[in-house]
C-alpha cells in the first residue's frame, strides 16, 4: 500500500518507537488486570460500582456527568454511551456549571464527577451545589480521602497505576481506567432495564449501525409482491409468477393458506425436460422451505442467507402463513453488508 514500508529493526529511532509503543500497550493492559484484580478482591470496589447502579437507576431525572482536562473528555464519552443505551445522560463542563449551566441540574438528576486525585478545585461549585439542592454525587477517583470522594453519596475508588507517559504526567492508564468503569456502568444499567436491540435502534437510526439495526419486516416486500401460488398449480403459472414478481422464486401454499414449499431456479434446472410445463408445482417444489420471522435483525438475515447460500427467504406469521418476501439485494441496498 501506498505510504507503508518495512520497518528497519536495525535503526535505533525504529527500535526506540517500537520499544515506546509496546511499553504503552504493556502498561495498559497492566492497568486493566489491575482494575479487574482490585474489582475481584476489593469489596469496597464492587460495591460501590453495584450502588452507583442502583442509585441511578433508581433516579427519575437524567445523569450529568462533569470533569475537567482528559477526565472532562472521558466524561464526554461515558455521557454519550449511556444516553445511546437508555440512561438519559448529558456532560456539563464545571466552569460553564459555574457560570450558569448548573441550573440545568434538577434535585431528580444525579451528578457523576469524574477527578483523578478527586481534588478538582473546578469541580467545588458542583459539590457545593448538589449539597444545597440534595443532588447524589457518584465520583470516580483513585483517592478515597480526596475532598471529591468524601463528599460524594457513593464514591468508586480506582487502583493507582502507572501512567504510559514516562514522566507519569500524562493522563493515559488513568484516563482508560476511568473510561472502562464508565462503560462497566452504562452496560449494567442497559442489562439491568432489558434494554434491547429495538430500543437500541431508535437511539442509532443512522449510519451503518443504524441500517444493521433494521428489521426483516421493514425492508421485505408484502402483499402482491408476494410471488405465491396453491398447490396443484400448473408449472406454466409458477414460471410467470417467478418471472413477473422478479424473485426467481415462488412460493407454495396449502388449503390453509401455509407455506409449504417453494420452486426456485435451481430446482427447475433439475427438473427440466420437455414436460416441464405439464406438471404440477406439487412436483416439482422444495419441501420444507427457508423462512424467516419478520421481527428478526437485518443483519441476522444477511448471516443466514450467507451461511445457508440463498439469496430469498419467505417470512412467515406465527401461524406459518407467508407474511413478505426478503431479496438479499433489499439487505444491499439498505446497506446490511
Amino acid at each position: 500500500m501506498m505510504g507503508l514500508r518495512q520497518i528497519d529493526m536495525n535503526s535505533p529511532e525504529e527500535r526506540a518507537v517500537i520499544e515506546s509503543i509496546g511499553r504503552s500497550i504493556t502498561t495498559a493492559v497492566d492497568g486493566i488486570n489491575a482494575l479487574a484484580a482490585r474489582f475481584t478482591a476489593d469489596q469496597a470496589l464492587s460495591r460501590s460500582l453495584v450502588d452507583a447502579v442502583e442509585l441511578i437507576a433508581r433516579r427519575n431525572g437524567r445523569v450529568v456527568v462533569s470533569g475537567v482536562g482528559k477526565s472532562g473528555h472521558i466524561g464526554r464519552k461515558i455521557a454519550a454511551t449511556m444516553a445511546s443505551t437508555g440512561t438519559s445522560a448529558y456532560f456539563v463542563h464545571p466552569t460553564e456549571a459555574s457560570h450558569g449551566d448548573l441550573g440545568m441540574i434538577t434535585s431528580d438528576d444525579l451528578l457523576i464527577l469524574l477527578s483523578w486525585s478527586g481534588e478538582t478545585v473546578e469541580l467545588g461549585n458542583m459539590l457545593a451545589y448538589a449539597k444545597r439542592f440534595n443532588v447524589p454525587v457518584v465520583s470516580v477517583t483513585s483517592n478515597s480521602d480526596s475532598l471529591l470522594a468524601r463528599n460524594s453519596t457513593v464514591a468508586i475508588t480506582l487502583p493507582k497505576v502507572q501512567e504510559a507517559c514516562p514522566h507519569g504526567l500524562a493522563p493515559t492508564t488513568s484516563a482508560m481506567l476511568q473510561l472502562a468503569v464508565g462503560d462497566a456502568l452504562a452496560i449494567a444499567l442497559l442489562e439491568r432495564r432489558g434494554f434491547s436491540a429495538q430500543d437500541f435502534k431508535t437511539f442509532h437510526p443512522g449510519g451503518k449501525l443504524g441500517s444493521q439495526l433494521l428489521l426483516v419486516h421493514e425492508l421485505a416486500h408484502h402483499g402482491e409482491a408476494m410471488p405465491l401460488l396453491p398447490l396443484g398449480s400448473p408449472m406454466g403459472d409458477a414460471v410467470i409468477q417467478m418471472s413477473s414478481k422478479g424473485f426467481g422464486v415462488v412460493g407454495i401454499t396449502d388449503g390453509a393458506g401455509k407455506l409449504v414449499g417453494v420452486i426456485t431456479d435451481g430446482d427447475l434446472r433439475r427438473h427440466m425436460s420437455r414436460d416441464l410445463l405439464l406438471e404440477t408445482v406439487d412436483a416439482v417444489m422444495s419441501h420444507n422451505p427457508r423462512v424467516i420471522k419478520g421481527s428478526v435483525l437485518a443483519s441476522a438475515a444477511m448471516e443466514i442467507m450467507q451461511a445457508q447460500k440463498v439469496t430469498v427467504l419467505f417470512l412467515i406469521d406465527d401461524l406459518g402463513l407467508p407474511a413478505g418476501i426478503l431479496h438479499i439485494h433489499d439487505l444491499l441496498r439498505a446497506g446490511v453488508a
